[in-house]
């Protein structure tokens, strides 16, 4: 008796095209949406916080307005 699980059913020789375009468009979606969260976060930190780190609201208008697929 075998046991098959997932994992024995993948086929190794490699990803097709399909699956390694699927890979590279899911990798986008996580930077675009880490790039939107990380420009909201930026653009509630207070004028002290932005002192801090040696920015402006100038720069924090300037990077938050940025749309999410631009770096």
């Amino acid at each position: 008796m075998s046991t098959c699980t997932h994992e024995s059913m993948i086929n190794h020789h490699g990803q097709g095209l399909f699956a390694q375009a699927l890979a590279q468009l899911s990798e986008t979606v996580h930077v675009w949406r880490e790039r939107y969260q990380m420009r909201r976060e930026l653009a509630r930190w207070s004028e002290r916080d932005l002192h801090d780190i040696g920015k402006s609201w100038s720069d924090v208008a300037f990077e938050a307005e940025k749309p999410f697929w631009r770096a």
